[in-house]
Formats: C-alpha cells, sequence, structure tokens
C-alpha cells in the first residue's frame, strides 16, 4: 500500500515557531538573568534588615542582663509573620532574651559573627551573629530562607505573567505580520499555478520584494531556456519534415520507375538513383540526430587535443570517403600544436568541413588542410578548390537547410550549422572567406579569444 503523501511544511508556520521559540529563549534566559539578580540584591537588603534589628538589639539592651530568677525572657509576637523572623540574645553563654519563636539553643552552634545559612528542624535559616555592647553578650538574628523565596517570587510572578502574555501577543501580531509579509510568495505561486503550460513569456511581479528579485530572475531565465529549446525541436520538426519531403519523393519516383521499367539498364538505373536517395536520406537522418544532440547537450568536459595528429586521422578518413572523386589532398602542420576541446566532437567538426570541402570542389580538385601556430595559439584552416561564394553566400552559411553554390550536390545544408554549434562547445571560433591560394572557400578554426584577428591573420 502506497504511503500517504506527507504535507509540506508551512514556511509562515517554520518562521513563526521559530519567532517565538528565539523570544521564548531569549525571554527565559532574561527571566533567569532577572532571578539571579533579584535574588542577589533581595538577600543583601534583607541581610541589611537582619543587621538593623540586630543593632536595635545592641542598643536595646547595652545594660547588663541579669535576671534574679534567671529566667529567660521571651518577646511577645505581635504579628502573623512573627515567626519567620526570630532573634537570640545570649549573656555569657546563657539565654537571656528570645523571641517566641526562637529555639533555646544557638541558631549557629559556636555563635561566630557574621551571616550563616543553616538548617533547624528542616528549615534554612539566615541568621545575623553579633556582639553586645560588651563582650560577654551576643545578639542572633534569623529569618526563615522560605520568606525569602516567597518575596522574590511575589516580586516575579505579575513579571513572568506579563511575560506570558507578550508571547501571546507576539505570537498573534507575528502570524499577521509573516501572513503579510509572504504574500509576495503567495502571489507568485497563484501567478504559476494559473500559466499554461505553454505560457513561457517573463513573469512579472508588481512590488517584489528584493529577496524574490533573484528568484524571479532565475525563473525568467528558466522559462527564456525551455522556450528557446521547445522553439528550436520544432524548428527542426518543422524543418525536418520539410526537406524529407524531397528524398522521400525522388525515392518513390524512383521506385516507380524501376516498377514500370521494361529494359534491365533502365531498372538498374532507377534501382541506382533509389539506393542513392535513400543514402541521402540516411545522411540527413543522421545529421538531423547530430544536430538535435548538440543543442540538448551541455558543453562537454575538454581536454588537450594534438592538432596535427586531429588533421592527419580527419584526412585518412576523407581519402576513403565516398565524395572523394579523385581530390588531391595535402597536409600542412606544425608540430607541438595542442588545443582544449573535445576529441569525438572535434573529429566530428573536421569531417563536416572536409565533406563539405569534397562535396562542392570538382574531381581531382585539391583540398588542403592547414595547421599552424599564431600568436593566439594555433589556427587551422580548410581549402578547397571549388566555387567561390560572393558576399551573401558567405553571410548566409551556417543558416540549416541553406546550399552552397552547387545546389546539385548532394547535402542537406546541415553540415555548417553542426559545424557552428561544435565551435560553439568548443569554445573556438569559426570563420570562411575565399582561398586565395585555390579560389574556393577557406573554413579557419581558432581559439575564440582570436576570433577578431582570424580575417587579417596570414594564411
Amino acid at each position: 500500500m502506497k504511503p500517504p503523501l506527507r504535507r509540506p511544511a508551512s514556511l509562515q508556520a517554520r518562521l513563526l515557531a521559530g519567532m517565538l521559540a528565539v523570544a521564548l529563549g531569549v525571554g527565559g534566559l532574561t527571566t533567569a538573568l532577572s532571578l539571579r539578580k533579584a535574588g542577589h540584591e533581595l538577600d543583601e537588603l534583607l541581610d541589611a534588615h537582619l543587621t538593623q534589628a540586630a543593632a536595635l538589639l545592641v542598643v536595646q539592651h547595652s545594660h547588663p542582663l541579669a535576671h534574679d530568677d534567671e529566667r529567660v525572657l521571651d518577646a511577645p509576637s505581635l504579628h502573623r509573620y512573627a515567626p519567620r523572623a526570630v532573634f537570640q540574645v545570649f549573656h555569657e553563654g546563657e539565654l537571656a532574651l528570645r523571641s517566641s519563636q526562637a529555639p533555646t539553643t544557638p541558631l549557629v552552634a559556636g555563635m561566630a559573627g557574621g551571616f550563616h545559612s543553616v538548617m533547624r528542624d528542616g528549615a534554612g535559616w539566615r541568621v545575623f551573629v553579633t556582639r553586645g555592647a560588651s563582650a560577654d553578650v551576643t545578639v542572633l538574628v534569623g529569618e526563615r530562607e522560605s520568606a525569602r523565596d516567597e518575596i522574590l517570587w511575589a516580586l516575579l510572578a505579575p513579571l513572568l505573567g506579563l511575560g506570558g502574555a507578550a508571547l501571546g501577543l507576539i505570537a498573534l501580531l507575528g502570524a499577521g505580520v509573516l501572513h503579510w509579509g509572504l504574500a509576495p510568495l503567495r502571489r507568485l505561486r497563484a501567478e504559476l499555478a494559473a500559466r499554461r503550460p505553454d505560457e513561457l513569456t517573463a513573469l512579472a511581479l508588481a512590488d517584489a520584494p528584493a529577496e524574490l528579485v533573484p528568484l524571479l530572475a532565475a525563473l525568467n531565465s528558466l522559462f527564456a531556456r525551455i522556450a528557446a529549446l521547445l522553439q528550436g525541436e520544432r524548428r527542426l520538426t518543422a524543418d525536418a519534415a520539410h526537406e524529407l519531403r524531397t528524398p522521400i519523393a525522388a525515392i518513390r519516383a524512383q521506385a516507380q520507375v524501376a516498377v514500370g521499367a521494361r529494359d534491365a539498364d533502365e531498372r538498374r538505373h532507377a534501382l541506382a538513383a533509389t539506393l542513392a536517395g535513400c543514402d541521402r536520406a540516411a545522411r540527413l537522418v543522421d545529421q538531423l540526430l547530430m544536430l538535435a544532440r548538440l543543442e540538448a547537450d551541455a558543453a562537454p568536459p575538454r581536454t588537450l587535443l594534438d592538432l596535427r595528429e586531429l588533421a592527419r586521422q580527419a584526412l585518412a578518413e576523407a581519402a576513403e570517403s565516398p565524395q572523394n572523386r579523385g581530390h588531391a589532398l595535402a597536409l600542412e602542420a606544425d608540430s607541438a600544436l595542442q588545443a582544449q576541446g573535445d576529441p569525438l566532437l572535434a573529429q566530428v567538426l573536421l569531417r563536416n568541413l572536409l565533406d563539405n570541402a569534397l562535396r562542392y570542389s570538382p574531381p581531382g580538385s585539391p583540398v588542403l588542410l592547414r595547421v599552424a601556430a599564431t600568436l593566439a595559439g594555433w589556427r587551422l584552416t580548410i581549402e578547397d578548390g571549388g566555387p567561390s561564394l560572393d558576399d551573401s553566400g558567405l553571410a548566409r552559411l551556417g543558416q540549416r537547410f541553406q546550399r552552397g553554390a552547387d545546389a546539385a550536390a548532394p547535402g542537406s545544408g546541415l553540415g555548417w550549422s553542426i559545424v557552428k554549434r561544435i565551435a560553439a562547445l568548443q569554445g573556438w571560433a569559426v570563420t570562411a572567406d575565399r582561398s586565395p591560394a585555390l579560389g574556393g572557400l577557406r573554413v579557419a578554426l581558432a581559439p575564440e579569444k582570436s576570433s577578431d584577428d582570424l580575417s587579417t591573420a596570414a594564411s
């Protein structure tokens, strides 16, 4: 059984919980520090009262204490809180005077002077011990520590109540403020939910806060990339459907001729034309697939390429190509020249350039591949002896399904699109002009940073 989907956590709830946790933590820490400080100040205040009470007793009984009947005098209890504070007066080590709730034994054993915290009958006491007017008189004034705690909590209880009420008010007001502050996010969600799947226009949000501006920019950039990708796919599909009609129609026509042919030579010629049309359609499909893959893929990782070896392999493949009709293939390459790029893509790029040179140049004409060092690093050129292109023809190079001057030559016009796309992925610049040596087309490849100098670089 599929587990139920977990409801995503609310950003507003998380922010409110975090805010309350911070407020509670800071309030708790402040309360603890205040409690400690107030307790310390209260102890000092009540200790001062103990010393004052002791001083009053000392002054009041400054005359020698003596009792003929040796009876201990008990002070009367005048208030209901009297049991919480007691005193004792000892003369020559004997109890001479005490409050009604005070024990008969000293509150502090040894009756050493100063403040003491002692336990008596399970209760804590704070006791101050001092000497009387004569050295044989000792005064002890004590107070229950529980009374101090009650006073402290009586002072802090209203503050804690106010703190709790303030925390509740913070939660209420914080929820309202967060709801107001997150309104742009809710508008953005509503805007995205209301969009059609094919609506890829830039997203605009009125009065967007600064925190949402990078998100909107990223979303709009994503929409632009998706729109470009969809437009490319639609254009590629439309162009492919249009271009495939010609070889398919030619194949059908030649097949019909072969079916109706009575002469063997006529049938053989029609079948040969049918096979050639199949080859042309297959090449067109391969180029379409290559172009679609190049447009969909990101830039591949680059490695160091040996340009002379790369050129040698490309010429070796061109020599075995069906497009080689006795062309004079030549290679001129400087040694130890390297470039950054992907080896497989670089081979495809050179194969397409050489294939174009072979297709559009007369049989037996020269095709020259040259690799030379330049100030920018390197420059690779391919020249052929085919028909030259005028300025408008050079400007159209790279447009899909645009053919060269020899429209009768087999091809789809996609080779240049593939070349320019691979060059862009490699970080190379590609330019084309007339070959001053052979009279045909000259294509130059170089690092992209030197593209401004390609037209004036030496051949």
